[in-house]
């Protein structure tokens, strides 16, 4: 599966966060697109709206379990993907932007 680390991930890059509703209130990274893994399927379209056509989706979650299926569901589809590894865990350690939806510092659940 393809993976990268936190440190490959650009500022600008296209992520998609499948964290839980509650994980993503507490805190995400900035410009995220959100889409629960639980809901992921029924709200597929909204990705492939958002997503840029010709870049990379960059995809995240807690520790990277969960984002590793949506990125195996992705590239089926032929969609350029990859899994984020260490997700937000690494994020965070890696001092990256954690913020709310509101802009505040946030923290990873």
């Amino acid at each position: 599966m393809p993976t990268v680390q936190v440190s490959d991930v650009k500022d600008d890059a296209f992520l998609l966060d499948v964290r839980e509703d509650d994980e993503w209130q507490a805190g995400h990274a900035e410009g995220a697109l959100h889409i629960p893994l639980s809901e992921f399927v029924a709200r597929y379209g909204e990705l492939t709206e958002a997503a840029p056509q010709d870049g990379r989706v960059h995809v995240i979650c807690r520790a990277g379990s969960r984002s590793a299926q949506v990125t195996m569901y992705l590239v089926q589809q032929g969609v350029d993907a990859v899994n984020v590894d260490g997700g937000m865990q690494d994020w965070q350690q890696a001092g990256r932007p954690v913020v709310t939806d509101d802009g505040a510092p946030g923290f990873v659940l």
